[in-house]
This record gives C-alpha cells, structure tokens and sequence, in this order.
C-alpha cells in the first residue's frame, strides 16, 4: 500500500474520500472527531499544491432513487461548514454527487482549494451488490479527478463504489489517517507488550464473538462489559432480568469461554453489581441476585474496580464498545471509569472508534490519554478479526498505467 509521497498532486484534482461521518442533531454536528481526524491529510495535499475534492458519507439514507435519498437526506452541508471552519477557507458543497454540479465544481479548483461532492450514499450504486452498477458510479466519479487517496479509515471494510471500485481507475495511495490506523492495529496483532488486556462492551455479542476468537491467540486478558456482557452472565447461569440477552448466542458464548480457558485466556465479566432503573432512580445490585423483573444499564461500583485492577498491569490495551448506556449521567459511571483506567496506563492504549471514541469525547476525557483514538470502530474490529478489508487491498492494488 503506497501513501501519499507515491503521488504526484501538484496542480491536479486529488479525489480524497474521506469518512466524516459525523453524528448530527438535526443540522448540528454533535461530535466533529472525524473530521478533525481527516484534517492532516487534506493539508498535506493541499501543501502539496493538491486541488482537494472530497467524497464522503453520512448517514443511511433512505430511498431507491437518488431524488428520494437527497430529499431525505441527511445532506453533508454541515460537514462542509465545519471542515471550512477548521481549515479557515471555504469549502464549496456540490448539488450532486457526480452530475452537472461536481463536474463545475472540480473544474473550478485552483492549487490547494477544497471541495465536496453531496453525501455519496445519496447514489445507490454506491453500495449496491451488483458490481456492474458500482463501477459505473466510480467511472463517473474517476472522470471527475486525476488522482485518488483513500483516507476513510471508517469505511474500508465496506465494499462500495467509491472505497473499492474507484481506486483500480486512477493512480491512488492511501491517506495518513489509513496508515496511521493500520499501523496502530498492526501493533496489537503482531507484536503487543503484555499483558495485552482488550476491553469490549457494547450491545450485542453476535457483533464481537470473532474478534474474541481470533483474539484469544493475542490477549493475555478480556474484560466483557456492556449490553453484550448479559449474554455471557446468562451463559453462566446468572439472572440477567430484562437486561439485553441474545439468547441465540447463548452456546456460542459457552464456546468460547471455554476455548478461552483452554488457551489460559482471562475472561473477566461484571461480577460484583450492576446498576438498574430509570434515569432518577437506581439501585446496585450483585449479579448473583439480579431481579428478573429489573433492566440493567450500567455496571456497579464492584465491577468498576475490578476492571480498574485488572487494567492495571496492562501494558497494551484495545477497548471498544461502552460498556453503559453512558449517554446518560446516570448510567455513564461504567464507562467513565474503564476510560479513566485505560488512560491511566503508560503503554499502547487504542480506543477503537464508534461508540466508545464518541464516549471519550462526549464525557469531557483528555484524548491525549490514550496513544490513538479510531475513527473506525467496525474496520477496526474486522481488522482484528483477521478479515481483509475491501478498501485496503483495493489501495494495495498495483496502479494502473
């Protein structure tokens, strides 16, 4: 996989495509992190004399038209303000993904301006199963660059026009951010400092038990929080009352505490009290005496500290996934705590995206205390599973002539 200093952008039209999917309320950009991630790379190619034209996605629109899509949006209007407020010079927004407007608007770049395509999920080709439909959405967006960089870390596990089909039509490298990711996650595959303790919470088992098992070859330790953590508490007998349980994985996750034992793999689930209730009233409970008629949301003091003492030797940490429904106060001490324990180690700590980056953020953490926060929490997670992500070895491919 070639990077930037592969490419010669001086004076040409540089399609970036870029992941600044961004959580919204409404038109109001909540958490600006990926944009952010996104900014040395732009500035490299603008340094570089680049003329920067961004596609990117935001959202799942709905629709099977590109008009029923655009109509319901979300638009990446917000986005293209913020990036011109972060970068202090405009960032023109096209009407269109690949139509009249991108066309005008990639004409008209001058050495080192930015600009934006429409959110490419407004085309349906986009992400359509059909690989003639998606190549010709990257036909119609490779005619409008001379070069394309793929920096959307987010993004790479997905096989969609503009992150797998695109890269093969014009000469192409991978953007800092992707080499920073990939780098990071290297680390935690092939050669970690241990103990290596991997923290995942969560909803939902069935979207981690891969990653666990290609884990247990990796981690000296694996600490179970979250949604996904009353699936494995019900696996062992315990009452988990309305707390989420996917009880179709029940003998899955048997299996893999017991292969996790084999390997002499710690699994650490909440074993000292949970808290349960309504946002104005809540009570702590021990896992061996869970209501049945009670919903858990967070986990209790108890367990807090048993997670910080078993973080507390680590020397390599990867967690992904709250491990509380920490949006609110009331059930945000889970998650606050593991945060403030991880970043309390001295070694390599990775929040790895989503959920639990928004987390850091959105609980007023340092970012500086950890060594890297991902922008991608499900590539991060099939990085670690052993999956090839389809973007990356569409950036590994050899360019064409």
């Amino acid at each position: 996989m070639k990077g930037l200093d592969s490419l010669d952008v001086a004076g040409r039209v540089v399609l970036l495509r870029a992941d600044l999917n961004v959580p919204l309320d409404g038109t109001t950009i909540t958490d600006d992190g990926r944009i952010r991630a996104s900014l040395p790379t732009i500035n490299r190619l603008r340094e570089r004399g680049g003329r920067v034209l961004i596609t990117a996605h935001l959202g799942r629109p709905k629709g099977d038209s590109y008009a029923d899509r655009a109509a319901g949006g979300p638009s990446l209007a917000p986005v293209a303000a913020r990036l011109a407020e972060l970068l202090g010079v405009p960032v023109p927004l096209a009407t269109d993904v690949a139509g009249d407007s991108a066309r005008a608007i990639a004409a008209g770049l001058a050495d080192g301006d930015v600009a934006m395509l429409e959110n490419i999920r407004f085309e349906p080709a986009e992400t359509s199963k059909d690989d003639a439909v998606r190549a010709e959405l990257a036909a119609r967006l490779a005619a409008l660059a001379d070069v394309y960089v793929g920096d959307g870390f987010g993004a790479l596990h997905r096989k969609h026009a503009s992150v797998y089909d695109l890269p093969a039509l014009l000469p192409h490298a991978a953007g800092e951010l992707v080499e920073a990711e990939v780098a990071v996650l290297e680390q935690l595959i092939l050669d970690p400092a241990r103990p290596y303790v991997v923290v995942l919470g969560g909803a939902k088992p069935s979207d981690k038990l891969a990653v666990i098992a290609n884990l247990l070859d990796k981690a000296d330790r694996i600490l179970i929080g979250g949604g996904m953590s009353y699936t494995f508490l019900r696996a062992q007998g315990y009452e988990v009352g309305k707390s989420l349980l996917e009880a179709d994985r029940l003998e899955d996750v048997r299996k893999i505490m017991d292969a996790a034992a084999d390997r002499g793999v710690e699994i650490v689930l909440p074993v000292g009290a949970v808290d349960f209730g309504p946002e104005a009233e809540h009570e702590v409970y021990p896992v061996t005496a869970f209501p049945a008629d009670r919903e858990s949301l967070d986990m209790g003091p108890a367990t807090r500290d048993l997670f910080a003492a078993k973080l507390a030797d680590a020397a390599t940490v990867f967690w992904n996934g709250p491990v509380g429904v920490f949006e609110f106060p009331a059930f945000a001490a889970g998650t606050r705590a593991v945060a403030a324990a991880i970043s309390e180690r001295p070694g390599l700590t990775v929040v790895g995206g989503g959920d639990s980056a928004a987390a850091v953020r959105r609980l007023g953490l340092p970012e500086d205390g950890f060594s890297h926060i991902s922008t991608g929490g499900g590539a991060s997670l099939e990085y670690l599973e052993g999956t090839t992500l389809p973007g990356l070895a569409a950036l590994a491919g050899e360019q064409p002539a």
